[in-house]
């Protein structure tokens, strides 16, 4: 059974005849009679049955034209929502990010783009997760692109630095650290640790902290993202190091400068190398690259 069957079909079953369905689809009446023939063989049952000149659809038939008509709608609408979202004034694009990155960074550069291409009618998808989740979801192709942290060995995918976050060390509010302005690792190291989980691509770093200032950390619990992180420290379960980003600032902990912090954490711009993606969504892609390339040497450096 082919989509041509399904057509031929239906047109067959609205007109009622042979000749005049033919030349609807632009077909021979030879062709249309072998299609409807093999349809019906293929079922096991007669679809049509004559009556006078004209044939007319049988019990099973119009059973059978319920789905064909049903199938044929909704391949129509995937082709014309296909059409809409890959064209070249809009379409859809989706963005998987790091949750430090969807308070004010991919707002703000959404908001921009559409301010820029006021033309163009784009739906965007936002979707958060942490560094291995947004880089899985891309190689699945379910983001047209992703900002995270880096990620080593990565050859099919391509980082281009767009931010860049400093690390700040947060205590309770009535932690006995909170008598100094700045901490070292050390200094942080001898109280219970929050840290990220495994998949977070700040968990690199911080392990490489502790590592440069030859510390273990005692770690008590692990989590996700920044503020599940920020508001165990709050409720006095740990120390901890995060981004120094709004969503930090906003929680009820302190902030420490770390003195012997000896790098930032960058978040960049992923995507895959060699694939389709739509016109708008190579559009919003260029525009993130014109703003950022002339950043990033100095991001890296």
């Amino acid at each position: 059974m082919n989509l041509n069957q399904l057509q031929y079909f239906v047109t067959l079953a609205h007109i009622e005849h042979y000749t005049r369905a033919a030349e609807k689809l632009t077909i021979t009446q030879p062709s249309l009679s072998h299609a409807i023939s093999s349809l019906e063989q293929e079922l096991g049952t007669r679809l049509f049955e004559r009556q006078g000149r004209n044939v007319v659809l049988t019990k099973y038939g119009r059973m059978f034209m319920q789905y064909a008509e049903e199938a044929l709608a909704i391949l129509d609408t995937g082709v014309r929502k296909t059409k809409a979202m890959t064209s070249l004034s809009g379409g859809r694009i989706d963005i998987g990010y790091i949750y430090t990155q969807g308070a004010e960074f991919v707002p703000g550069l959404v908001a921009n783009f559409l301010k820029d291409y006021p033309q163009m009618e784009v739906e965007f998808g936002f979707h958060n997760g942490v560094t291995q989740e947004v880089i899985k979801g891309l190689r699945e192709e379910k983001y047209d692109l992703v900002f995270c942290s880096m990620v080593e060995g990565q050859k099919d995918l391509d980082f281009l630095p767009v931010s860049k976050e400093t690390l700040v060390a947060i205590t309770p509010l009535d932690h006995p650290l909170t008598q100094k302005d700045s901490v070292t690792i050390a200094e942080l190291a001898e109280y219970p640790q929050i840290f990220f989980n495994k998949g977070s691509g700040l968990r690199p770093m911080v392990d490489r902290l502790f590592k440069v200032a030859r510390k273990k950390p005692r770690i008590s619990y692990m989590v996700d993202e920044d503020s599940a992180l920020a508001g165990m420290v709050a409720q006095g379960l740990g120390v901890g190091i995060v981004p120094d980003v709004p969503a930090i600032r906003s929680m009820p902990v302190v902030r420490l400068t770390l003195k012997d912090l000896q790098f930032s954490r960058l978040v960049y711009m992923v995507t895959q190398k060699d694939k389709y993606l739509s016109p708008v969504a190579r559009t919003f892609i260029n525009y993130v690259k014109e703003r950022y390339e002339i950043l990033a040497e100095d991001l890296e450096s």
